[in-house]
């Protein structure tokens, strides 16, 4: 079967860990955290590599509390683990004075490009998406398509709303006859309202398609790399020239905007790809034991067994 990569970005997890740590936190009553689950799906839906996205000074520990255990894991099973760090530094220009704010998820995923020589997936390291949308992916990625051609795992918006305060999503105008995405916008401080939802006032309809940063590159061929990984690096000198210039400490290279960038341009598509899960996540720490619930549910389905990564 044609390989497929997911690619994990964790490097916003903290040097110090701790309960402070949202990536971190166990989510049920076996000590897995929000990756385990992540990890699992992508395996048990056919992605044969794991690529960590950390920063180097948080290695140590990372190994030790995570990469090491999923390591043995999917040596078990096959699957290879790989892992890349991002580094403020690493820019194509210069550093401004005083900049200590990360790059954001553009950059990210060029961390990894040395090491991506497949059709992959991306995904943020302390959201969990369910298990449709990894198959979704996966089963899309396996096909060739052309250079210009890109996924998106389009979740329902009431699906993704914490019930502790506001939360930040692309919401997504969504062509339903051809489930291709024509427009994201970023939109933040949407909050729950009854059967439905609010940004700053702004009533949203709750069905809604929205972006959680689960997107797909694929390949036109086996032994190609994916050729967005070229319009991701052009992009990145291009915000140098441009933003940073603009806003040289808050400035970030974002997933969703270059994307939605090329749909504006028409030079890329994006199929949309729905899901029905439910995301959870730990946005504030009193989300901690709403999720703590929903997994001990799906535990108690069958949806995943007690020890299902030992």
């Amino acid at each position: 079967m044609k390989k497929t990569a997911l690619v994990i970005m964790a490097a916003g997890i903290g040097s110090r860990f701790g309960e402070g740590i949202k990536q971190l936190t166990p989510v049920d009553d076996y000590g897995h955290v929000i990756m385990d689950y992540s990890v699992y799906d992508a395996i048990e839906a056919g992605f044969n590599e794991i690529i960590f996205i950390i920063r180097k000074d948080i290695e140590t520990d990372f190994r030790e509390i995570i990469g090491d255990r999923i390591e043995k894991i999917c040596a078990s099973k096959g699957v290879d683990v790989k892992y890349c760090f991002q580094d403020i530094n690493n820019i194509p220009g210069e550093m401004p004075v005083g900049r200590t704010k990360p790059w954001g998820t553009g950059q990210a995923v060029l961390a990894a490009e040395p090491l991506i020589d497949s059709a992959f997936a991306v995904i943020n390291a302390d959201d969990y998406y369910g298990k449709e949308a990894f198959v979704k992916l996966h089963d899309w990625l396996i096909h060739s398509h052309s250079h210009n051609e890109l996924a998106m795992a389009g979740f329902i918006l009431k699906n993704t709303l914490s019930d502790n305060g506001g939360v930040t999503r692309g919401i997504c105008q969504v062509n339903v006859q051809t489930m291709t995405l024509s427009e994201i916008v970023e939109t933040h401080n949407i909050v729950k309202t009854g059967n439905s939802a609010e940004a700053d006032g702004k009533v949203l309809n709750p069905d809604s398609y929205v972006s959680m940063n689960m997107w797909g590159f694929p390949t036109e061929d086996e032994t190609s790399k994916p050729a967005f990984l070229q319009v991701l690096k052009d992009g990145f000198v291009k915000f140098f020239e441009t933003d940073v210039l603009d806003n040289p400490m808050k400035a970030e290279y974002l997933l969703p905007v270059l994307i939605g960038d090329l749909l504006k341009t028409g030079t890329h598509t994006v199929e949309v790809l729905p899901t029905q899960d439910k995301w959870f996540g730990v946005t504030y720490a009193e989300d901690r034991q709403s999720v703590y619930e929903n997994f001990k549910e799906l535990i108690s389905k069958g949806v995943y067994g007690k020890g299902f990564l030992k």
